[in-house]
């Protein structure tokens, strides 16, 4: 009997220096969302700019967001960590800290349902109504194999972060118009984008931004504009309907996809983009065709 409670005993301790001592969170909560952990990664991010004093610490690839917030004399810790289920399920969970008030709150949870603990739900519910917000205002459908198009294009590089990928091509777009207007070329389809380098560790890209044009001997020689043939790639393709500047949504279901079917990408998308933004009829009607080439086997 006296082993029992010295056992018991032992265990009730280690459990306290755990809980009050160890245990890196004093919170947590979780939700699920029909969504790929890219895009959930990325739209913590961006509502992150939304919110007043808040600040991301940095990420661990797509399943970790460490953020900071602030709410009066509390700064909070969330990490959230996004787990996917299948290709279009992800579980998000929200791991909270005030490493400031860390004993009370751990103390205080565990007899009643405290400030910190309705503020946390908050905050994570406005997140999940945030995405689930934009999750309305897109779409993206994988429609399997397919060959990216070639074509002859007078491109300008771009170096921009991934969020700034639509206001980089809007940015060039006077200049691709000066060569297409001011000398007579002839289009050759709508524009699209060749990514070059995308580095996901910094969210930050390199790409092509190009105007297919019927190659002429004739074409002028302008600074910064490079004429380039894009020869056709076997691919995974798929469409995305909604605002360009979050095309990239479709990325992530691309790479989600060739992970489920055993793919190898090389993780440069093609986009091709079918509307005008400063005329289209609204974000949800906008079509990208979206491709993603095949690693070449060796």
């Amino acid at each position: 009997m006296k082993r029992v409670l010295a056992f018991l005993g032992i265990l009730l301790v280690a459990l306290f220096v755990w809980y009050f001592f160890i245990k890196q969170h004093d919170y947590q909560v979780r939700f699920q969302s029909e969504t790929t952990p890219g895009t959930a990664s990325q739209i913590i991010k961006t509502w992150n700019d939304t919110q007043e004093g808040g600040r991301i610490l940095g990420w661990d690839g797509l399943e970790e967001v460490t953020q900071r917030l602030v709410y009066g004399d509390s700064a909070y810790t969330y990490t959230w960590r996004i787990k996917s289920e299948h290709d279009s399920l992800s579980t998000i969970t929200a791991y909270i800290a005030d490493n400031k008030h860390s004993f009370q709150n751990k103390w205080k949870l565990l007899f009643s349902d405290t400030d910190f603990e309705k503020r946390s739900r908050k905050t994570v519910h406005n997140l999940g109504e945030s995405l689930l917000d934009h999750l309305k205002n897109i779409k993206v459908e994988i429609l399997g194999e397919a060959d990216s198009p070639e074509s002859f294009c007078a491109c300008v590089e771009v170096k921009t972060s991934q969020y700034g990928k639509a206001e980089g091509m809007m940015a060039n777009y006077d200049i691709l118009n000066s060569v297409i207007i001011g000398n007579n070329v002839q289009l050759n389809g709508p524009p699209l984008v060749r990514v070059k380098e995308w580095n996901q560790e910094t969210d930050s890209l390199v790409y092509d931004f190009c105007y297919p044009i019927i190659r002429s001997e004739k074409l002028p020689r302008i600074k910064n504009i490079e004429y380039l043939r894009l020869f056709k790639k076997p691919s995974i393709k798929a469409n995305y309907n909604g605002n360009y500047i979050t095309s990239d949504r479709a990325w992530y279901a691309l790479l989600k996809y060739a992970e489920s079917q055993g793919m190898e990408v090389t993780r440069q998308p093609i986009e091709v983009f079918f509307n005008n933004p400063t005329t289209g009829a609204g974000d949800t009607e906008w079509l990208a065709e979206i491709y993603m080439p095949l690693k070449e086997q060796e």
